[in-house]
């Protein structure tokens, strides 16, 4: 592991020598491919140096203990503190997912459970939406198909950094747990008998692609353009404003009514696109690696789940890590840092047991 770094310290100091000659910010991409790399080496750096520094520190408190047993008392701590340093570091030197630093488009699908599936959905999107305000992300509604009570039918959303943000800490690295079957429990708007029912919608996470990264024959692509439904409103349902996109090689299907023109839906639904010809070709690649990325959603079936939101408990149950918590309420006001880190932890033993 540490002669691992000894490589990345050499690294680390080119990629400082070369971003200090003001000619590599001549070209923008570049500079920023090389500032992106300098930022997930340095805290691998500053751990080592740490873990290095401690070392030293040990030695002479032993040294010390020799002569005066109560530095006995500082080898422990500072072996303590070296060991959590060692902890850091090997966690940090765990392959890291390339898209961690994308931004990502969010879908939200109603599934079983008709009106009260399409209201859960609802609920989804809002907590996603609180969740995005207090960490600091911008959100955008992209295409939304609301239902008759008030929920969605299905919504796409897509979720940003503001500015750049420490390695791990993008919105892909914390948002790519969530996608999957969540189940909820509970006693629906329109049950009269006070009876609890269960339901589920599907959430679908993926890494918002720029044009470098997937490219796109226009020949490939058959586009539909139709009347948009809805709740209605100025040119819509009165033009041929809605756009479907259908790339032919993969048979991806991807449609957008929720704004005002036909152009500004193509281009939205274009976005949509790349992104899930990105997520295939990870896939694709992930499998030929062996190293197959959890499936997300397959079925929108209540059997299949990730996640249980159960409201007469205020329960909520993460069913791949065993994380279970009582704050339901708070959870679907946004609070979704704990659930969430549960699930990055479990992937980063996951992988360093899998380096070891």
């Amino acid at each position: 592991m540490f002669e691992a770094v000894e490589e990345l310290i050499g690294e680390h100091a080119d990629l400082e020598r070369r971003l200090a000659d003001p000619a590599v910010h001549a070209d923008q991409a570049s500079a920023r491919k090389l500032s992106k790399r300098y930022a997930e080496l340095t805290p691998i750096i500053a751990a080592y140096h740490s873990w290095k520094s401690y070392g030293e520190d040990i030695e002479t408190a032993r040294e010390l203990a020799q002569e005066d047993p109560e530095f006995a008392t500082e080898v422990k701590e500072l072996s303590a503190a070296r060991e959590a340093v060692t902890e850091r570091l090997r966690l940090l030197l765990v392959p890291r997912d390339p898209s961690d630093d994308k931004d990502v488009i969010l879908e939200i699908k109603a599934g079983e459970g008709g009106d009260e599936s399409a209201l859960f959905a609802g609920d989804l999107l809002r907590m996603y939406l609180r969740y995005a305000e207090r960490v600091g992300w911008k959100t955008e509604l992209i295409d939304a198909n609301e239902s008759d009570l008030g929920g969605y039918k299905d919504v796409s959303v897509a979720v940003k950094t503001r500015g750049t943000v420490e390695p791990g800490a993008g919105v892909w690295a914390r948002l790519k747990y969530e996608g999957g079957v969540h189940r909820v429990q509970r006693v629906p708007a329109t049950e009269s008998q006070g009876r609890i029912h269960t339901s589920a919608a599907g959430v679908l996470v993926l890494p918002e692609a720029e044009d470098v990264d997937v490219e796109i024959n226009p020949n490939d692509l058959r586009i539909d353009v139709y009347r948009s439904s809805g709740p209605g409103g100025q040119s819509v349902n009165t033009t041929d404003s809605a756009v479907r996109i259908t790339h032919l090689p993969t048979g991806i299907v991807v449609s957008c009514q929720n704004e005002k023109s036909q152009l500004q839906n193509k281009d939205q639904a274009l976005r949509i696109l790349r992104a899930r010809l990105l997520a295939a070709a990870q896939e694709e690649a992930d499998r030929e690696a062996s190293d197959a990325r959890r499936s997300q959603v397959r079925t929108v079936d209540r059997s299949e789940r990730v996640r249980t939101y159960n409201f007469p408990e205020n329960r909520i149950s993460d069913h791949r890590v065993g994380f279970k918590a009582y704050n339901l309420d708070q959870v679907l006001d946004g609070e979704l840092d704990a659930v969430i880190q549960a699930c990055v932890d479990a992937d980063s033993a996951a992988k360093l047991a899998a380096a070891q």
